[in-house]
């Protein structure tokens, strides 16, 4: 059982080691890769505005088509799901005809 404890207390060991390394490694290619990047954000900053400028243009242009096309599906959506239904709201109907008819308060109300 001893032994068990040992062996996990030095996996934990040898994981904070290995953790610590990679730790150590990022830190140290992120501040060497630096002015890399930086060289290269201000070589394609000019890149990233056309890609801007042209996404935009193009959601203005697609935008609308996209707004109709979606009302569209909207309606075609809803008449499916409706059209179907059609012979059960045609008995609902005939039914409140039916209790309607019957009734005596709307008789009474309408002979007022």
């Amino acid at each position: 059982m001893i032994e068990l404890v040992l062996l996990a207390g030095l996996a934990m060991v040898v994981l904070a080691v290995v953790t610590f390394a990679v730790a150590l490694v990022k830190v140290v290619l992120w501040a060497v890769l630096l002015p890399l990047r930086l060289l290269l954000g201000v070589l394609l900053l000019p890149l990233l505005l056309v890609k801007a400028i042209v996404g935009g243009l193009l959601f203005a242009v697609i935008a609308p088509v996209m707004i109709v096309a979606l009302v569209v599906a909207g309606i075609a959506f809803f008449a499916a799901v409706l059209v179907p239904l059609l012979p059960f709201l045609f008995v609902a109907f005939l039914i409140w005809l039916v209790v309607r008819a019957s009734s005596r308060t709307t008789a009474i109300a309408r002979q007022a």
